[in-house]
């Protein structure tokens, strides 16, 4: 089958309510009355994050999540239709409603999250294998979030195996405390991009040092890219076992104002630099400036560029 899709974004489908300035070293405590600015609603989770980065830098990117039949969902079929994404996989749940978020963002950038899962934890084996058509159709699927998918994270292993037969590559990002080694033990020997941030892998491995994070995961049979997000430390990608490439940041091209999204963005950077033919160094150079853009807009998506602006940021 022709691949007309460069990457599926599948999962976390959230639409976003940004409240700020929150001082979040404060308790807000009961019936307090503070200050904000005006509240925008924007798009969020791992499918419109790294989606709308991916669409932004040029991929054909398409949606594949589960939706309710309200207002939110409504909104966020808009919102990614109009940043050129392929909707026709984002699917209306009959009983179950769109995911939300109050995010809650602090002067200096840094937020808090008010979660409702919503539809998106409904997704399971069954529907992600009657859809295999799409995959096929697709050179990389990305999957999130890792741990916060009840229904799914268990059967990941089959899904993977059988979304990698239809030859497109897998990905994987992790949320929240990321999780524990079971099931992603049994789940990363399917999986060709794997990059969890620093306190992701440390909840995940035990350990505290990158190299040694990277080297448990090898150790699952992970066979190819890894890495681990070092925030205002860069990242550390494994091209391959023993292999270790170190990415520093990129200055972002503006004041920081949010970080919502910023891990989100660095991924899509990096997938469409392999996507692109980079190896692991170019393709985290232009992860780095991805991240790096996103921080300099409110949301996850404001401040995101093409991939022109993009990779004369990262010096490609």
């Amino acid at each position: 089958m022709a691949k007309d899709i460069d990457c599926v974004l599948c999962g976390s489908c959230v639409a976003d309510i940004l409240v700020r300035p929150v001082p979040l070293n404060l308790p807000v405590g009961p019936g307090r009355l503070f200050s904000a600015e005006p509240i925008n609603v924007v798009t969020g989770g791992i499918v419109s994050n790294s989606g709308i980065a991916m669409a932004r830098l040029g991929m054909k990117a398409a949606a594949f999540s589960y939706v309710g039949r309200d207002d939110w969902g409504a909104l966020i079929r808009r919102r990614l239709e109009g940043e050129g994404m392929d909707c026709n996989r984002l699917l209306e749940h009959p009983t179950a409603a769109t995911s939300t978020t109050a995010v809650l963002i602090d002067p200096s950038g840094e937020r808090s999250f008010a979660h409702c899962v919503g539809a998106p934890k409904l997704m399971d084996k069954t529907l992600l294998l009657n859809n295999l058509d799409l995959m096929a159709r697709s050179r990389m699927m990305l999957v999130g979030y890792y741990s916060l998918m009840p229904n799914l994270d268990p059967d990941l292993p089959e899904v993977f195996a059988a979304i990698r037969k239809t030859g497109c590559l897998t990905a994987l990002d992790a949320a929240g405390e990321g999780g524990t080694m079971d099931p992603l033990c049994r789940i990363l020997p399917e999986v060709d991009v794997y990059c969890p941030s620093r306190d992701e892998a440390i909840h995940q491995t035990g350990e505290t040092d990158p190299r040694r994070m990277l080297d448990a995961y090898r150790k699952c049979g992970a066979p190819g890219l890894l890495g681990v997000k070092l925030g205002s430390d860069g990242a550390l990608l494994s091209p391959a076992a023993g292999q270790y490439v170190e990415i520093s940041t990129v200055k972002a091209p503006g004041p920081v104002v949010d970080t919502t999204g910023a891990g989100d963005s660095f991924l899509a950077g990096l997938l469409t630099g392999l996507l692109k033919g980079f190896d692991a160094a170019k393709a985290g150079r232009l992860a780095a400036a991805t991240g790096a853009c996103c921080v300099t807009g409110f949301g996850a998506t404001a401040g995101l560029r093409n991939f022109a602006e993009t990779s004369r940021l990262a010096g490609l």
